[in-house]
């Protein structure tokens, strides 16, 4: 999984018919203290998360999981909104 930032999203009127309703969003990946890496995937949103959430994003085959993902051509998806990390640090 991968922790990130969504940062925007992207609009697209033609597509898979399999993807059709489906959001996708811009997510820049984070690191454990929340500062941006240079990493960025776009992912389908399953969760109804918006700009500027923290969020978990699976990708591969895990990907295509969810119930709005299932079966359809799917690498990245947002899957959860993240409220809080508990870290501890040596």
């Amino acid at each position: 999984m991968i922790l990130g930032k969504v940062i925007g999203s992207v609009w697209s009127t033609r597509k898979d018919e399999n993807l059709v309703g489906s959001k996708f969003l811009i997510v820049k990946q984070l690191d454990l203290d929340y500062k941006e890496k240079d990493n960025f995937v776009v992912a389908v949103d399953s969760v109804g998360a918006g700009e500027g959430e923290i969020v978990l994003v699976a990708t591969g085959s895990s990907a295509r999981q969810t119930t709005i993902t299932k079966n359809k051509p799917v690498d990245a998806v947002v899957m959860a909104i993240v409220d809080k990390l508990d870290i501890t640090k040596r």
